[in-house]
């Protein structure tokens, strides 16, 4: 058996994710003899960390995130801490030789992307980033059947991400809607799975054209260390400026000839939580929505004409990794067992001592293709992508 320490430093709803995740890894995947030991965690708030160790089974908490770094048993520091400390925390595991697994965006906007993407290159450590919905099994067997080349060369591709969790106006000011702290708004929050969905599937970008939008200027304050993003305030509570931005929208041309769409929005009415992708090719066609992760329908007419019709796939364990959880066709999957599947790899990669993906390069091929959308929506214009790529 091989037992790897686990420090995670911020222990709000993601982190507690991240924890559960790798608890269950071992239940999910026992063939693989490996153990995720939770030593220590971190948070800001005392009583957050110390019920995260109560509950979530860690040895110790602490208000401070260098102790994690600095615990002797941690191998794997995790970062699910808001975006403004993710270049610090990295710099310091990287330098003290730990393996970082941190959530998107990575950066609060490209140019820290591809400074931490640097620290961690240079410093030889693995890395890992939690685009988490690459790991849905019906996603995988959509990229099989993309890699042997059943849908043809891929001609466009739609990728969208909307979700309501800003759409009521009395939707705290959490530091998602905070530039100083966040970053870009939807581009590093949700924009980023699809920019890393659509590279996964369809390959890199060569140029777009893009816009962004903020529909909700204003929210009520947050009182520290309670409630969520999806919290929400009173008409009377005082209220802060939102300083990001709400909406993305993009026009792509891949690098492969492909030609799609990217859309991003936090304060869309109506979808609940809809990361989807539609992908076409010159035999067949794909699509998949998160709200319906246990999907794929599929188009692969035959010669005869007798197939033409979107097929409705249902998950089962003939398809990657479902087994693990439910042995059965039609037993679905959740949010967290997509975590569990990349907590699992992430772990396997660094018992192996192999580079996993999505790693922090992952991360940056995103950033660059972001820092286009940031340029356009300044120049009003096509932008070509561009390396970021540090030495």
């Amino acid at each position: 058996m091989t037992t790897i320490g686990i420090g995670l430093i911020g222990m709000g709803w993601m982190g507690q994710v991240h924890a559960r995740s790798y608890s269950l890894a071992r239940q999910r995947f026992p063939e693989a003899d490996l153990k995720a030991r939770l030593v220590i965690c971190s948070d800001n708030v005392p009583e957050r960390a110390e019920n995260a160790r109560d509950r979530l089974g860690f040895e110790l908490a602490t208000a401070r995130w260098q102790d994690v770094i600095e615990h002797p048993a941690v191998r794997i520091v995790n970062i699910a801490a808001p975006n403004n400390l993710h270049v610090e925390i990295v710099e310091a595991a990287a330098a003290a030789g730990k393996h970082i697994f941190c959530e998107k965006p990575v950066g609060r906007n490209p140019a820290e992307t591809a400074r931490i993407e640097c620290m961690g290159r240079q410093a030889g450590v693995l890395t890992f980033v939690g685009f988490n919905y690459r790991w849905a099994p019906m996603v995988l067997h959509a990229k099989q059947l993309i890699h042997e080349g059943a849908l043809g060369e891929l001609t466009q591709y739609r990728g969208r991400f909307f979700s309501m969790y800003g759409s009521d106006p009395m939707g705290l000011l959490s530091w998602r809607f905070d530039r100083e702290i966040a970053g870009y708004g939807v581009l590093g929050d949700i924009m980023a799975h699809v920019t890393d969905m659509a590279l996964y599937l369809c390959g890199g970008v060569k140029r777009l054209v893009s816009n962004s939008h903020t529909f909700i200027r204003e929210r009520p304050l947050p009182i520290p260390g309670k409630g969520t993003h999806y919290s929400r305030g009173a008409p009377e509570d005082p209220k802060g400026p939102v300083s990001n931005e709400d909406y993305v929208g993009a026009l792509v041309e891949f690098e492969n000839g492909a030609r799609g769409t990217f859309e991003a929005s936090r304060s869309i009415f109506g979808p609940k939580n809809q990361m989807a992708f539609e992908l076409n090719g010159t035999k067949g066609a794909l699509n998949w929505d998160f709200e319906r992760m246990n999907e794929l329908a599929l188009y692969l007419p035959g010669d005869d004409g007798r197939r033409d019709g979107y097929m409705r796939l249902v998950g089962g364990d003939q398809y990657p990794f479902h087994g693990n959880f439910n042995p059965g066709d039609g037993s679905g999957l959740g949010y967290e067992d997509m975590k569990v599947i990349e907590a699992f790899h992430f772990l396997k990669a660094v018992s192996e001592g192999i580079p996993p993906a999505p790693n922090f390069a992952d991360a940056l091929k995103v950033a660059e293709t972001h820092a286009a959308m940031i340029r356009s929506w300044q120049s009003g214009t096509w932008e070509n992508v561009d390396s970021l790529r540090r030495d």
